[in-house]
């Protein structure tokens, strides 16, 4: 049974966070690195990896997934369906694109890739690793099912104004364990 309190709380915390995000890219914008991330997935070149095609104000991991294809597969998420797990496609610089759920972009076709590491966008963070997301769930499915498994990393990429000391979280919720902002690399602390 959802907690109504608990759910008016993450709104709340996801309004709050989307206006930061905003503020954010506005500042940084296309000029926002993704140097620390690059540094971060350099030591584990080969490693199937997962990004994301960035939508509206989320921070761009683009050029850190370009220069990790040139050592091994990285793949997009692609939503199945409400409720289920993503499935990630393989991606290389420059590769067909289509329109996926919500106007992410997805590869056309491909290979399926089963990712050891995804990077994951973010609404907002704890520096305790706690992650909100956009509130679908599928990243919380996603890693529960990848990390069932084997071990599987989850680096969160966001802006450093996204950070929320206090985020509501619920036992559903998937822990990060990085995260990645343009200005350092943060080692949560549970």
């Amino acid at each position: 049974m959802t907690d109504p309190d608990l759910t008016a709380r993450k709104a709340a915390a996801r309004k709050a966070a989307f206006v930061r995000r905003a503020e954010a890219h506005a500042l940084h914008g296309n000029g926002a690195t993704a140097a620390h991330l690059s540094e971060v997935l350099a030591g584990y070149r080969g490693v199937p990896l997962a990004g994301y095609a960035q939508m509206r104000t989320e921070i761009d991991p683009t050029p850190a997934m370009e220069e990790a294809a040139a050592h091994g597969p990285v793949a997009l998420p692609v939503i199945i369906g409400a409720g289920q797990a993503l499935n990630f496609r393989a991606w290389t610089p420059g590769c067909a694109m289509a329109d996926g759920e919500f106007g992410a972009r997805i590869p056309a076709e491909g290979d399926w890739i089963e990712p050891e590491i995804l990077i994951v966008p973010l609404v907002a963070f704890s520096r305790t690793g706690g992650r909100l997301g956009y509130g679908g769930g599928f990243y919380d499915r996603t890693l529960e099912g990848l990390r069932a498994k084997r071990p599987t990393m989850a680096i969160g990429f966001a802006y450093s104004a996204q950070e929320d000391a206090d985020l509501p979280l619920e036992a559903t919720d998937q822990w990060l364990d990085l995260i990645v902002t343009e200005t350092g690399v943060i080692e949560p602390r549970r």
